[in-house]
């Protein structure tokens, strides 16, 4: 979920940066079909939501694999 998180935040980070250079990502182009306004909240949205999955998801296996291997000796 981390992963997924990551590349959706930095998708809605990088077509924020991009609109002020006038320029659009083509994966987010169709975005600009309902006007100026959707495309900021979906833009937005998708920088808030892969924030949330990044930073709620689960640890990193090595992490998890720790966990058990901690609980395991006590």
């Amino acid at each position: 979920m981390k992963r997924i998180g990551s590349i959706m935040a930095l998708l809605g980070i990088v077509a924020v940066v991009m609109n002020y250079l006038d320029r659009v990502p083509r994966l987010l182009m169709w975005i600009y079909n309902w006007g100026d306004t959707t495309a900021w909240i979906i833009k937005i949205g998708l920088i808030v939501v892969g924030a949330a999955l990044y930073f709620l998801g689960p640890k990193e296996e090595e992490d998890v694999e720790e966990a058990k291997i901690e609980s395991k000796e006590e």
